[in-house]
């Protein structure tokens, strides 16, 4: 008999109707020479403390660090685990081999492996590796089933996963409750991506608590209806005072140049009246014609911000969505890092667009002709384990879907329908113009000659939309999406509103026209740091703390990351339950406890950014077999014991 192990009922389901295994038995399923069971992700967990020695029990700061010799799981203290696990058990011991159908990543792979290794499988093991749960991807996996021996490198990244955040988490949580504790009872948790995650949000805050507001004052001008900004000039001559006095003007603090922010409302009120009698002179009108290439395909992280962004969700309840659509046969694999497709799934993709009934107003253009293959969107070299997040061509028909799923349904489809359409073509057009200063007196006017100051207006039109079809124009009126229609028509509005006052759409402009204009100065004050929000968050997690906007810039920072995308979502959930942050509408504050646990680390090594992503990079090398395991333990072990030491003196 071949025992087949799934991480869920319902994915073992799945399986065994695409086995034909038909008779359902207590805890498994069975049939045409198949026993397919499951258990309730994690069964078996690592064992803790005091399971190695009673000395461990009790919270004694003499007794850390606690590193034990060799490393033990056992089985989840729940009733109805340790039920499926007998069952389980009973089952393997009678195998004559087995199947490995769980979650395909590093914790799928540790969740089973631990399960077999307490079940004392003997029997040799095959692995199923699908990225989706239609009949036909269950199918071609299990006519490609490989050794299980194959995928060894990612339990062993998954096992040093665990074991780090053991050590850390046991060793750090005793040793700063029991030294810093204020009340009975209270445990000050710490963890090695938790705690350097809650650093960047009180960082962050403490940034915006110390902030000081610098005021100053910008100088534009409307001419023909249309807002010019003051704009610095490249060459000294058009200063507007004279360029040998320029060092020690500014010295005194007195230097008047044209630039986009000025000083003092004395500078600025006087720069407003030397030119609010003078003509406007356009000086260039230049046309720039350019492409805007579609948006990535989804991976986790990027499409939990753009959820946060567009419907607020949070990452936890954006990845509880998009595991349900997978789960429901209608997305691949959710807790991918990559943005790209293996070139090998390209041959699929017109039956996929195909199968995208509600969408056929954006792919029946598509079907007319061959699909572009892009290298911005087809790499195999980019893709490891999984793809990215893409629809699998199963219709979504039906009412099963909650109204949030089909929010995060319709991302996910229309980004995968972007990348085969065209760029878009927009044309941004620059107007300069000038305007001559009136000096206080002819003499000082001779001697410096004629000064000026330099304003620009910029307007961006979209020549030709390409890929924003695919977010503009709205799926078949049917009742499954009116409410998504609408929901996103509204979300579109406002975004729409908050563009507008960024850009404008410019008229007709000639060069060498002159006429009235009016000009204005405004005070403005400089702007804290913005807080957090789970979006940009998640992004900072990525980067291990770096602003980055530059997709490319951004995958090569990936392998540096604070966590894996399958688990950020986690630990911010943590960081609420434990009360360490809260939620101001879409920003993240942190609690005076959490400001506290910060406050009292002094030692860099548990709330480093930097340092928990070059762990992070180690765990994928070792994934990679580009680095050993037991070295990796050896160097938490070593790092734990100093931070004991030089925290417990």
């Amino acid at each position: 008999m071949i025992v087949c192990i799934a991480e869920k009922p319902s994915v073992a389901r799945d399986i065994a109707k695409v086995l034909g295994a038909n008779n359902s038995k207590e805890g498994y399923i069975e049939g045409n020479g198949y026993q397919v069971t499951w258990t309730f992700g994690h069964l078996c967990t690592l064992k803790e403390p005091h399971d190695y020695s009673p000395w461990w029990k009790s919270w004694d700061i003499e007794s850390l660090p606690i590193i034990p010799e060799r490393f033990g799981i056992k089985l989840i203290d729940n009733q109805s685990y340790q039920k499926q696990f007998g069952i389980i058990e009973k089952l393997m011991q009678n195998a004559d081999s087995i199947i490995n159908c769980g979650d395909a990543g590093q914790e799928g792979e540790l969740i089973q492996r631990w399960v077999m290794q307490k079940a004392r499988a003997k029997c040799p093991v095959q692995r199923l590796w699908i990225s989706s749960l239609t009949e036909e991807s269950i199918r071609q996996g299990f006519n490609s089933l490989k050794p299980q021996s194959d995928y060894n490198p990612l339990y062993q990244a998954g096992l040093c996963r665990a074991i780090g955040d053991w050590l850390l988490g046991i060793n750090a949580t005793r040793l700063y409750t029991i030294k810093y504790r204020t009340e009975r009872g209270q445990v000050l948790s710490i963890g090695r991506v938790q705690t350097p995650t809650l650093a960047l949000i009180v960082n962050r805050q403490l940034e915006i608590q110390n902030f000081k507001p610098e005021q100053y004052w910008v100088l534009s001008t409307y001419y023909r209806d249309t807002l010019f900004s003051l704009q610095c000039n490249e060459d000294k001559s058009d200063d507007i005072v004279d360029s040998t006095k320029e060092n020690e003007d500014e010295k005194n603090g007195d230097t008047l140049k044209s630039r986009n922010r000025i000083q003092t409302q004395e500078e600025g009120q006087k720069a407003l009246e030397s030119i609010k009698d003078r003509p406007f002179e356009v000086t260039a009108v230049t046309k720039k014609n350019g492409n805007e290439a579609p948006p990535r395909l989804f991976d986790l992280t990027s499409l939990q911000v753009e959820c946060n962004k567009k419907y607020s969700f949070s990452a936890d309840e954006t990845l509880k969505y998009i595991q349900s659509l997978y789960e429901k046969k209608l997305t691949t694999y959710p807790r991918v890092d990559t943005t790209f497709l293996p070139d090998d799934i390209y041959p699929k993709c017109p039956e996929i667009l195909k199968g995208l009934l509600p969408y056929a107003n954006l792919t029946a253009p598509l079907l007319e002709k061959r699909l572009p293959k892009s290298k911005k969107v087809f790499d195999s070299s980019k893709v490891t384990d999984h793809h990215a997040i893409i629809p699998t061509g199963v219709n979504p028909s039906g009412g099963d879907l909650t109204i949030n799923e089909k929010k995060v349904f319709d991302l996910v489809t229309r980004h995968f329908i972007a990348v085969f359409y065209p760029d878009c073509k927009v044309a941004t057009t620059t107007v300069t113009g000038k305007v001559e200063v009136l000096e206080d007196n002819e003499s000082a006017k001779k001697e410096k000659g004629k000064q000026k100051l330099t304003f620009k207006a910029t307007g961006k039109q979209i020549v030709h939309p390409g890929w924003r079809q695919c977010f503009s124009q709205w799926v078949l009126e049917n009742d499954i999406w009116q409410q998504v229609k609408k929901i996103s028509n509204e979300t579109e509005d406002k975004e729409s509103g908050e563009n507008e006052s960024k850009s404008q759409t410019l008229p007709s402009f000639t060069k060498g026209e002159q006429g009235p204009h009016t000009p204005t100065l405004s005070e403005k004050w400089t702007s804290p740091p913005k807080p957090y929000t789970e979006a940009t968050l998640l992004r900072a997690m990525e980067t291990a703390g770096r602003f980055v906007n530059d997709d490319e810039l951004r995958d090569a920072l990936k392998e540096n990351g604070i966590g894996r995308p399958s688990t950020r979502a986690a630990i911010i959930e943590t960081l609420f339950k434990r009360g360490y942050i809260r939620k101001n509408r879409k920003s993240l504050i942190a609690t005076e406890t959490g400001i506290n646990i910060i406050n009292l680390i002094k030692n860099e090594l548990l709330k480093s950014a930097e340092l928990t992503g070059q762990w992070e990079k180690k765990l994928r090398q070792i994934e990679a077999c580009q680095y050993d395991a037991n070295q990796f333990i050896q160097e938490l072990k070593e790092m734990v014991t100093e931070i004991v030491n030089s925290t417990r003196v």
